[in-house]
């Protein structure tokens, strides 16, 4: 059996508070602009995924792709 190695989102002196949502909301709206400007498959967009599938309920992630989806999501990812 493979071993299963658990991680949380490092420290980010940029959300110094034990309230984490803003973390949560910053990783996920990085990790779609990252993905947009150079692809899934550019390893550094990963970090962010991790980080807002760590910090974020999942609610609030499905809620948040059901809104990118519809264009309704309040940041644009498209880079012009």
């Amino acid at each position: 059996m493979p071993e299963i190695k658990i991680e949380t989102a490092p420290f980010d002196a940029r959300f110094p508070n034990s309230n984490q949502s803003k973390h949560c909301w910053q990783s996920y709206v990085d990790y779609h602009k990252c993905v947009n400007a150079r692809g899934e498959e550019f390893k550094p967009c990963g970090e962010f995924k991790k980080m807002y599938n760590s910090l974020c309920p999942t609610s609030w992630i499905t809620k948040w792709e059901e809104e990118r989806e519809e264009g309704k999501l309040p940041f644009k990812v498209t880079i012009k």
